[in-house]
């Protein structure tokens, strides 16, 4: 028997997946420099949360409540929504899977703009159905108007990222809601809010205001980025309850452990959370900051809302990220397309100054 190449399985498996890239991080930076290319929070673990943390560490033995009920309880106080109607998974990227594969299967279509986060691609091959990628506008924002246009009978989910990943735009209020009056009301409409903590424009969505109003609308939020509870993956949905009863029949039970939930719990107590978006409010002064200075170098550096900015190298994308790189910083470069960098403390912003000045278009 002739064996295998090495490149192949020796199993036979779906030739969609098979091609599909696998998620790879970025390089790690070096000892001496900035890791700015995850959008990771830079202030460290509050001690409340790391002591809330350390105390599961005694019932590891046992399984975690599978619902995580004492902080969907919590979250649903705060949407003014009953807590069947609050989801938490392993991160928000989780959940986004579990309604994919909920809502589109094969013949089925995604609709998204693009650029975006890039889960979004391999999320929709894997559910079996296709990507309908929507250009963004010249301004790299979404535009709603091509996104309904671009919905047909096929199509069985909708995503909408705000602020967007990686370009850090936002839909304002205004533009959802005439987004929302074109589409199907049986159609799946995904907000995903990862970065909405970061957000001080007045006219932006808001999904708070949103619950309950909408029969096909949910929206996706995270605990990885303002609440800097990255390395414990927990993220949440509200929405209706059957579309999210659908999401937990898809959703890989048990995925959400107690460490998690009581870190989430921890982040939410008052004095927890006041601190914890103090310091949402400094990583925002430092991007604006960041920004004002790219764009006064020459940059055309979008308006940004997350905590990371965007630069838009085009064909340069490879030669501005390996200068970056030989200066000890590590972001996310996406060929031919940008630069994403995520905000990290006041020397990296220094650093990120001296070395792209000179390399603006």
């Amino acid at each position: 028997m002739t064996a295998p190449e090495p490149s192949r399985s020796a199993v036979r498996l779906r030739p969609e997946i098979a091609a599909l890239p696998p998620y790879r991080q970025g390089r790690p930076a070096p000892a001496d420099g900035h890791k700015l290319s995850s959008n990771e929070n830079p202030f460290e673990p509050l001690p409340s949360v790391v002591d809330a943390v350390a105390a599961t560490a005694a019932t590891i033995n046992r399984y975690p409540d599978a619902t995580a009920l004492s902080l969907r309880e919590k979250l649903a106080e705060r949407f003014g929504a009953s807590a069947d109607e609050v989801i938490v998974g392993g991160g928000s990227v989780a959940l986004l899977a579990a309604f994919i594969q909920a809502a589109a299967g094969p013949g089925d279509e995604v609709v998204y703009s693009w650029r975006s986060f890039e889960a979004y691609p391999g999320l929709v091959t894997v559910s079996g159905a296709t990507s309908v990628q929507v250009p963004n506008r010249d301004d790299h924002g979404h535009d709603l108007d091509a996104l309904a246009d671009a919905i047909t009978d096929r199509t069985r989910v909708v995503i909408v990222c705000s602020p967007n990943n990686p370009t850090g735009t936002i839909v304002t209020a205004a533009e959802f809601e005439a987004f929302m009056a074109r589409v199907p009301a049986d159609l799946l409409v995904l907000l995903d809010e990862a970065y909405v903590e970061f957000v001080f424009d007045e006219t932006s969505v808001d999904g708070r205001g949103l619950v309950g109003r909408y029969p096909n609308l949910v929206i996706l939020r995270t605990f990885s980025k303002a609440y800097g509870l990255a390395g414990l993956r927990v993220g949440y949905a509200v929405g209706p309850v059957p579309i999210l009863d659908a999401a937990r029949a898809t959703i890989i039970p048990l995925s959400v452990t107690a460490a998690s939930t009581a870190a989430a719990l921890a982040s939410l107590e008052p004095d927890a959370e006041e601190e914890l978006l103090e310091r949402v409010s400094a990583i925002a002064d430092r991007r604006d900051r960041l920004r004002a200075a790219l764009v006064e170098a020459g940059w055309p550096v979008p308006e940004a809302h997350g905590n990371f900015v965007w630069l838009p190298a085009g064909d340069r994308t490879d030669a501005v990220a390996e200068a970056l790189w030989n200066a000890g910083v590590v972001a996310r470069p996406f060929a031919g397309a940008g630069i994403r960098v995520s905000v990290g403390d006041e020397a990296a912003n220094d650093v990120l100054i001296a070395t792209l000045a000179p390399l603006a278009p």
